[in-house]
């Protein structure tokens, strides 16, 4: 167990297992290999696919996304989506996933705003991320858990609330009225 990072030694390779931030989940934790630059984000980079949002941590997810960056990886294992396999397609990587994360709690906070029931806040996110987020891979699998995780948060909802079949049924039920 460890509470920020922990180094290990496989012969000569150093890798450090760390929690950078939270994101995707609020424990979420990342791979580091110094000598080769290579960092394993595990879901909290997603590239080319949707990112699933239902246990978040959306306001925090971007620094968590600057503190990877600063690790100046020269290739990235996401989550989802290819690898990346340089400094460029790294920064792609990153950057399409902060801009995933942000637009989605930018409309759960005009949903918010706009005093929106879910599926009016499912109706207004559609409108600002179907268009840069609609074709990728999982997109209509996520974007109901991804909307009720962003409508929470901009309520105030700080952490998670835990998934349950109850929760389930109620959250499509509430999308289809």
């Amino acid at each position: 167990m460890f509470e920020r990072e922990i180094t290990l030694w496989l012969g000569k390779l150093e890798v450090r297992i760390a929690h950078l931030g939270a994101g995707h989940t609020k424990g979420d934790t990342v791979v580091w290999l110094p000598s080769q630059k290579v960092l394993f984000s595990g879901d909290l980079v997603e590239y080319e696919a949707a990112c699933y949002c239902g246990d978040a941590q959306l306001e925090q997810w971007p620094a968590t996304l600057e503190a990877l960056r600063a690790l100046d990886a020269q290739k990235l294992v996401p989550g989802r989506g290819p690898a990346l396999l340089n400094p460029a397609d790294v920064n792609r990587g990153l950057d399409y996933t902060k801009d995933f994360v942000t637009t989605l709690l930018q409309a759960g906070r005009e949903a918010v705003a706009q005093k929106l029931d879910l599926k009016g806040a499912m109706a207004l996110t559609r409108k600002s991320m179907d268009p840069k987020f609609g074709h990728v891979f999982i997109y209509e699998h996520c974007l109901p858990f991804d909307v009720s995780r962003a409508y929470d948060e901009a309520s105030g909802i700080a952490h998670p609330r835990i998934w349950t079949a109850e929760r389930d049924k109620d959250m499509w039920a509430a999308l289809q009225d």
